[in-house]
C-alpha cells in the first residue's frame, strides 16, 4: 500500500473509532452491512457526529467560531480531495469515490448551523431542519449502498428520507427535556413544551408511523448487501417509538427512554433470522 492509500485508511479508521466510541447501536448496524460498505458508512458518521458535537457540546468555547471553521474545511477539503483532519480527508474521499451530492451536504451544515441558536420551529423550518439533519444522512448512505446505480438510488430517495424523517422525530421524543433544559430547543412545531400533552404526543406518533411505513416500503427493496444493517436500525428504533408509545406525555418529559444493551442484542439475532429467512 503507498503513503497515500494508507494516510486514506488511516483517516478512515479514526472516523470507525469515533462511531465506536459514540454510538453502539450505529457500530452494530454498520457491522450487520456486508464489509465493502463498513468504511464508508462510518466515514460519513464520523463527519456528521463531529459536526453535531461542535454544535451540541462544546459550551465553553465559540461554537459559532468553530462551527464556521470546520464548514470551511469541509468545503476545502471536497475542493482540494485532502485534508490534513482525517475525519474530513476520509469523508470528503468517500463523497467523490460514491458521487454524494454537494446538496446533501450543504442542507446537513447548513441545518448543523440552525443548532447554534435557540429557537422554537415553525412547520417549514421543522421539515428544513429534519432533512438537512437526518434525511440526507440517509441519502448519502444510500449513495454508498447503490453503488453509482442511479435508477435504484432514485427509486429508494423518498423511502430513505421518510425513514431518516421517523428516526428523527423519534430522537425529539426522547430528547424533549434535554433539549428544552440544555439548549432551549423545542423542534414539533406549535409545541409548548409547559404544554406537552398525551393528545400532542398522539399527533406526533401518528406522523412517525407513517413515515415508518413509507421507510419499510424501501429497505425491502434495498440491495441485499445493504439491507441487514438498515433492516436493524428500523427495528431498533420502532422497539424505541414501541416504548415511546406506551408512556404518557409527563413520563417522557421526565425520563430518557432507552433500550438496553441485552434486547439490542435479542433485535439482532431476530433481524439476522429474518433477512436469512427472507422475510426483509
Amino acid at each position: 500500500m503507498d503513503h497515500v492509500a494508507l494516510f486514506t485508511e488511516t483517516s478512515r479508521a479514526c472516523s470507525k473509532l469515533i462511531t465506536k466510541r459514540y454510538s453502539t447501536s450505529f457500530t452494530l448496524g454498520i457491522r450487520t452491512l456486508d464489509k465493502r460498505f463498513h468504511l464508508p458508512v462510518y466515514s460519513v458518521y464520523g463527519f456528521v457526529r463531529w459536526a453535531d458535537e461542535i454544535v451540541d457540546t462544546f459550551h465553553e468555547h465559540d461554537k459559532a467560531a468553530l462551527f464556521q471553521d470546520f464548514k470551511r474545511q469541509t468545503y476545502e477539503a471536497l475542493d482540494l480531495r485532502i485534508s490534513l483532519n482525517p475525519v474530513l480527508h476520509a469523508f470528503q474521499d468517500v463523497v467523490h469515490e460514491y458521487g454524494i451530492d454537494r446538496e446533501f451536504i450543504d442542507a446537513f451544515l447548513f441545518s448543523m448551523e440552525m443548532d447554534l441558536d435557540d429557537r422554537s420551529y415553525n412547520q417549514s423550518l421543522y421539515e428544513q431542519y429534519i432533512y438537512g439533519s437526518a434525511e440526507v444522512v440517509g441519502l448519502m448512505c444510500l449513495r454508498i449502498f447503490c453503488e453509482g446505480n442511479e435508477a435504484l438510488f432514485q427509486r429508494l430517495r423518498e423511502p430513505a428520507r421518510r425513514l431518516g424523517s421517523a428516526f428523527q422525530k423519534i430522537n425529539f421524543l426522547r430528547d424533549i427535556r434535554s433539549d428544552y433544559e440544555e439548549r432551549g430547543r423545542v423542534y414539533f412545531p406549535g409545541v409548548q413544551y409547559e404544554r406537552f400533552t398525551d393528545e400532542v404526543k398522539q399527533r406526533i406518533e401518528a406522523d412517525i408511523r407513517l413515515d415508518f411505513e413509507a421507510g419499510y416500503a424501501g429497505i425491502v427493496q434495498l440491495p441485499r448487501a445493504a439491507r441487514l444493517g438498515v433492516y436493524l436500525a428500523y427495528v431498533y428504533y420502532l422497539k424505541l417509538f414501541h416504548k415511546i408509545r406506551q408512556l404518557p406525555a409527563q413520563r417522557i418529559l421526565g425520563e430518557r427512554v432507552r433500550v438496553p444493551n441485552n434486547t439490542k442484542f435479542l433485535l439482532l439475532l431476530g433481524s439476522y433470522f429474518r433477512y436469512r429467512l427472507a422475510r426483509v
